[in-house]
């Protein structure tokens, strides 16, 4: 059995994740910060796409001293474990999330990714092979399940949102919507990938909260079954 899925993401008033130029903007403010790390610490798995990395270098760790010592007192680590879809293996060993933080990571590759890239990043990971050209998403997360990693936080970006939304791989979808736009047709939204040509495809939701944090509104959704 695949984890329960939680997609989270903070967009622009005009749906956009980022710059068009992929930088990182600080969307929303302190209140929601809080509110992520307090989802990061009760999730078992962390998971972002290779894109994110490269773009932000994130470390993906709990922040909160006092979160971290409840996961301890819970005899989990510090951090939830941390995941990179890399089909390629392009993760540099260098990233914070190898290197910051005590806890699991896995890198999830598919089968054309550099047997040398695989070998370097398995010095600070688990690498874990599904896919051809890329990463197997419906057979990755049953891996994961099998692993006894039952609730999952998908951080994104937009790529690995779509795949996510577009195989119904979820069962959540979290929302800030933050007070400012950022434009560009080329910039980044909460959903990038191919689209859908048919509408009876479209993933639909029921919503769960609305309600208003920092500057902007946080809106919870559960997936319409």
């Amino acid at each position: 059995m695949r984890p329960y899925i939680i997609i989270n993401a903070a967009i622009s008033a005009d749906g956009k994740l980022s710059t068009r130029e992929r930088c990182q903007v600080p969307i929303s403010g302190s209140e929601d910060f809080a509110r992520v790390d307090r989802m990061r610490a009760d999730c078992d798995a962390i998971l972002v796409g290779i894109g994110t990395v490269l773009a932000d270098d994130p470390s993906l760790t709990v922040k909160s001293p006092a979160l971290r010592e409840e996961r301890k007192n819970r005899k989990a680590d510090e951090n939830p474990v941390r995941i990179v879809l890399d089909s390629d293996a392009q993760t540099p060993t260098t990233a914070d999330i190898l290197r910051k933080g005590e806890g699991k990571r896995i890198i999830a590759v598919s089968e054309k990714a550099d047997p040398e890239r695989m070998e370097a990043l398995g010095e600070y990971a688990e690498v874990i092979t599904s896919g051809e050209d890329t990463v197997d998403l419906c057979s990755f997360v049953q891996e994961l399940g099998n692993r006894k990693i039952k609730t999952l936080m998908v951080e994104g970006g937009g790529t690995v949102i779509w795949s996510f939304l577009s195989q119904g791989l979820f069962d959540e979808l979290h929302v800030y919507l933050g007070s400012m736009i950022i434009g560009g047709k080329t910039a980044p939204t909460l959903a990038d990938g191919e689209g859908f040509v048919d509408q009876s495809l479209f993933p639909r939701l029921t919503l769960d909260h609305v309600g208003q944090m920092d500057d902007g509104v946080l809106i919870r959704w559960k997936r319409r079954e």
